[in-house]
């Protein structure tokens, strides 16, 4: 596995972790909703990057 694929991933993780700790604490259903549009919008510009590079 390439090492900008790991720090991807692990950036992924820590947003995630990060807004929900920080903005969602007791939302369920906003949660579920805000994890679903970042892992999506991390997976089009990820896709975006590495067909390009």
């Amino acid at each position: 596995m390439r090492p900008w694929i790991v720090l991807y991933v692990v950036a992924l993780v820590v947003i995630i972790v990060t807004i929900d700790v920080v903005f969602f604490r007791d939302r369920f259903w906003e949660r579920l909703v805000s994890n679903v549009a970042i892992v999506a919008a991390f997976l089009a510009f990820g896709v975006w990057i590495f067909r390009h590079s």
